[in-house]
């Protein structure tokens, strides 16, 4: 998560120095950017942040290069470093709900959309009630008194 204060080309610079130590010992499988997104909280008085994922195959050595890197780096907010099996599916984005003040929260195009939902199966409908049997459910087949 990467600081919004800082301008795209510094926040780019983080994240391309980043990808090229992963490719320079490892592997990089996927790279996504999802853009501004609002925080759950507050970060060092954000609560906004630039969020770039990183999928990748790396030796420990790597692992510990880019915790300290990233911890001295200026402009990031935070960072996790997860271990995932191999056959684990890709993240896709979540949905934003409204862009921020000059902020474009456009999904990029090389995101994998997530397959529609699967239609709803038909209900059965139970059939109505005939109208000899209303009365009874209405309480008796007694016509009602009018009163006039």
């Amino acid at each position: 998560m990467l600081d919004p204060g800082q301008d795209a080309a510094g926040r780019d610079a983080v994240a391309n120095e980043t990808k090229k130590q992963i490719e320079a010992a490892g592997a990089l499988k996927h790279e996504n950017v999802w853009g501004l997104r609002k925080l759950a909280y507050e970060i060092k008085q954000r609560n906004e942040a630039d969020y770039r994922w990183f999928r990748f195959e790396a030796p420990s050595e790597l692992l510990e290069q880019l915790d300290h890197n990233l911890k001295i780096a200026d402009g990031v907010l935070r960072f996790r470093i997860f271990k995932v099996d191999a056959d684990t599916p890709l993240q896709v984005p979540p949905a934003t709900s409204a862009p921020g003040p000059g902020a474009s929260r456009e999904r990029p195009a090389e995101v994998e959309e997530a397959p529609p939902p699967a239609e709803p199966e038909p209900v059965a409908v139970p059939p109505e009630a005939t109208e000899e049997s209303a009365p009874a459910a209405m309480g008796g087949d007694e016509p009602a008194d009018s009163a006039a």
